[in-house]
């Protein structure tokens, strides 16, 4: 039996970012910190949520000040290691104090203007407890609306 949920809004959802690797693959280099376009990665995906939500966290275990350089609460994972994204996630949800939780990897320049909206409306419809966004070709499971009650 599924839980009754309150539909997911502006006020009521945090998004978190989540920067909290190594960047094996990429050497090292903090990906979240890397230039594009004359911006950082983490400065253009704050850009595109913030119209979309009033309250932002970023998961980061390294470069914590570089990341609050962009006026936003840093959070380090719980759990010791670099044990990967869950770890970020679910430091996450026991900290934020809104009903949902949006994540976005700090590698994903790309974010839709209604992405808020159209995750809170596919949890809606479909009486889901979780959302996870599709790419056409496959699920995206770093970019999910997530209750925090989990």
């Amino acid at each position: 039996m599924k839980t009754q949920i309150h539909i997911p809004d502006k006020t009521n959802i945090t998004a978190v970012i989540v920067a909290g690797g190594q960047s094996s693959r990429m050497g090292g280099q903090d990906k979240g910190l890397i230039k594009l376009h004359g911006k950082t990665i983490i400065e253009q995906i704050i850009e595109q949520i913030s119209p979309q939500l009033d309250r932002v966290i970023i998961n980061a275990n390294r470069n914590r000040e570089q990341y609050r350089q962009f006026g936003f609460p840093v959070i380090k994972d719980k759990i010791p290691g670099f044990q990967g994204p869950l770890a970020g996630i679910l430091t996450a949800l026991d900290t934020v104090n809104t009903e949902f939780i949006i994540t976005l990897p700090c590698d994903g320049p790309q974010l839709a203007a209604d992405y808020v909206a159209r995750l809170s409306t596919t949890l809606a419809e479909n009486s889901a407890e979780i959302a996870v966004a599709h790419d056409g070709f496959r699920m995206q499971q770093m970019y999910a609306l997530i209750p925090a009650s989990l």
